[in-house]
């Protein structure tokens, strides 16, 4: 059987401390061998960059991020999330939340992406609870920082629960 293939993606801004940490965790995953059906890929805080990458066709998306779920800084968490469909919504609700897909959250991204069809039926979101995110400061704090090993080692096990990685 072919194992599935997974999309990999980074998120954040590398310009606001913790929310950085999908950025930094992709850039470290980077650095690692991975199966050829397994992609990392990062796309900061341009939204339309993800879902172009997932007009590549894959399995599975795993989305790196920091998220605020108010838990101790640097638990890493892994999320399925509810994404809303477009189509369910009004004229100005889809203005308010597609106006500017440049700057969209992943929320957004993979809005536009279920309603291109385009998101993969397993999608998560490997988090981290940041310290901070929104200050302007260059850096991770060290509980965050920290948590980038916890959250190599949880993905390598979401992969391999998914079959993409033995």
């Amino acid at each position: 059987m072919t194992p599935p293939r997974v999309l990999v993606a980074g998120v954040g801004n590398v310009l606001q401390a913790d929310d950085g940490f999908g950025v930094r965790l992709a850039h470290r995953l980077q650095q690692m061998a991975w199966p050829d059906n397994v992609r990392i890929c990062e796309t900061g805080i341009g939204g339309i960059h993800l879902v172009q990458e997932l007009m590549d066709g894959f399995d599975a998306l795993v989305v790196l991020d920091a998220v605020d779920r108010q838990r101790e800084p640097g638990t890493v968490m892994v999320i399925e999330p509810e994404v809303v469909d477009v189509h369910e919504m009004n004229l100005l609700q889809k203005h308010d939340m597609l106006a500017d897909m440049h700057l969209a959250t992943p929320a957004r991204a993979m809005m536009v992406a279920k309603a291109l069809k385009v998101l993969p039926d397993k999608t998560f979101i490997l988090g981290c609870q940041p310290v901070t995110v929104n200050r302007l400061e260059i850096g991770l704090h060290h509980v965050v920082e920290h948590a980038l090993t916890t959250a190599t080692k949880e993905l390598r096990r979401l992969l391999t629960e998914l079959g993409a990685v033995v």
